[in-house]
């Protein structure tokens, strides 16, 4: 079992920035690809990064792309989502998420953390 627990969501204007965290323990936690997925309001959850067991690898969904980065930490077991030129749109609960393959796909993806809420005001 690996158990997430994420942090740093929060309200923040337009244009602003926000670093989330998400803290890996359990059986081998480093050992997983990470992912941060969202749901907004009234939609279905979707991607938004994720990071291979290296951290050589990342892949970004187009919304996310020249904004958003994720990184790992693995002596920290932390995974990282930095959020720069908050829109609007963004604003959602965010979901830190461990799987065994490097994907996009929610379902290819095993443990899940509760989410933190991010708002961003216009």
């Amino acid at each position: 079992q690996v158990q997430l627990v994420e942090s740093g969501g929060g309200l923040v204007q337009a244009g602003g920035s926000l670093r989330l965290s998400c803290a890996a323990s359990g059986r081998t936690s480093s050992t997983y690809t990470m992912g941060w997925f969202r749901r907004a309001p009234g939609k279905e959850r979707e991607f938004v990064a994720a990071i291979n067991l290296s951290g050589s690898r990342t892949r970004y969904a187009d919304s996310a792309k020249g904004r958003f980065t994720i990184s790992r930490d693995n002596a920290k077991n932390t995974v990282y989502l930095q959020m720069n030129s908050l829109k609007p749109e963004d604003t959602a609960v965010y979901y830190c998420a461990a799987g065994r393959e490097f994907s996009s796909v929610s379902t290819r993806y095993d443990y899940w953390g509760q989410g933190t809420q991010v708002t961003v005001s216009s």
